[in-house]
């Protein structure tokens, strides 16, 4: 089962979206996080902290969990 993340906008972006997942602390440990390790979007392996997440997109964070985000009511 994924964690679900609520979002309040159309869609936010990778990095905001590790941050709102409160896996790492600054946005510095994200950006780093990213480049050396990356995450699987929907399956796809990603690095680009500005990739969009819309929501219903799943996020897999390696050691930490899997994740979804879902649009704020």
């Amino acid at each position: 089962m994924h964690e679900k993340i609520e979002i309040s906008t159309e869609y936010i972006t990778l990095g905001q979206f590790v941050k709102l997942a409160n896996i790492l602390e600054s946005g510095g440990m994200v950006k780093s996080f990213l480049q050396d390790q990356g995450v699987l979007v929907n399956g796809e392996r990603e690095h680009r902290r500005g990739r969009k997440i819309y929501p219903n997109d799943v996020v897999v964070i390696e050691g930490a969990g899997s994740y979804i985000a879902v649009k704020q009511d």
